[in-house]
């Protein structure tokens, strides 16, 4: 586990039980920013720090990239160009590319945070613009779950693999996350949606990947407990029951609307293993996948060669 010492002398680390952290390995980076479109704006790494006691990160010459961190539960603190600020629920920073800072969780009461750095042609306008909006480096979100959303879904996109699509990909919830706090930075915070309903608007947009209950807890401010009983109180399911209701509605699609392979519908809907898949989707529609294709369920019987029209 690794260490470093604030200026008060204390030692702050890294690991923590739940975290999910992805780094792109520097030669992949430096071949993303030659791409069109990853070269506008790339993130290099990304993360998930639930209850992170003790950590933080001193870095008196700042960051190769920009970073933004959004804390969801907690407090932490953050001291840049002269200035400490505390950041709490809700609390978004967003520090410059080299630019001295540092910043740390509070010991009596930890923060949950989600955060990610990002380089390319146009991240610096971004970050000055954000700066503009808010007033300094530092904006309050009433709802940090819209942005934290974003967060999660460039997570799980570096974490598909070091591809030019899953760069893409990252890139554009990247973008997404940081233009949603320029405009809040402008009009200022607020939402209407229940914490009930910011979670399941995160499971739709990132359906087909798989959220953990603790993860999707963490974006609402709920423990994994209230959340689930929210869920099972309104829904009458579970929030992974829910995952597995949006993974079949999709199957249904596409396999209504495609000619697809059984395999592929399996990959498009988040599942490695087809006879899994088979077995899912049998138990939650009494019917296998290939009959389901096969029956009146289908717009495209097996074998017919016609598309109604």
């Amino acid at each position: 586990m690794d260490e470093t010492t604030v200026d008060d002398g204390s030692a702050i680390r890294d690991g923590f039980s739940g975290q999910r952290m992805l780094v792109v390995p520097r030669a992949a980076v430096a071949k993303a920013l030659r791409h069109p479109v990853t070269g506008k704006l790339m993130v290099t790494d990304a993360g998930h720090f639930p209850h992170a006691a003790r950590h933080g990160r001193v870095r008196p010459r700042g960051a190769r990239e920009h970073v933004l961190l959004v804390c969801t539960d907690g407090t932490g603190w953050c001291r840049t160009e002269g200035t400490r600020f505390t950041v709490s629920r809700g609390g978004t920073v967003l520090l410059p590319a080299d630019r001295p800072h540092a910043y740390g969780a509070l010991e009596a009461d930890p923060w949950t945070l989600w955060w990610f750095h990002f380089t390319g042609v146009d991240a610096a306008d971004l970050v000055r613009t954000a700066h503009a909006a808010a007033g300094g480096p530092v904006t309050h979100l009433r709802d940090p779950a819209p942005v934290v959303s974003l967060v999660s879904q460039v997570i799980d996109a570096l974490d598909s693999g070091l591809t030019a699509s899953a760069f893409i990909e990252a890139a554009g919830a990247a973008w997404h996350a940081l233009t949603r706090v320029v405009a809040t930075g402008r009009r200022g915070p607020g939402s209407d949606l229940s914490p009930l309903e910011r979670a399941a608007a995160h499971l739709r947009a990132a359906a087909p990947r798989r959220t953990s209950v603790t993860a999707l807890a963490d974006m609402v401010g709920l423990s994994a407990s209230q959340l689930t009983a929210l869920f099972r109180e309104r829904l009458g399911v579970t929030p992974l029951q829910f995952q597995v209701q949006l993974r079949m509605t999709r199957a249904r699609e596409l396999l209504d609307g495609t000619d697809l392979p059984v395999a592929a519908v399996a990959r498009e809907t988040g599942y490695d293993d087809p006879m899994y898949f088979s077995r899912q989707f049998t138990r939650v529609h009494g019917v296998s996948p290939t009959g389901y294709r096969s029956g009146a369920h289908g717009v495209r019987a097996a074998g017919s060669d016609h598309d109604p029209g």
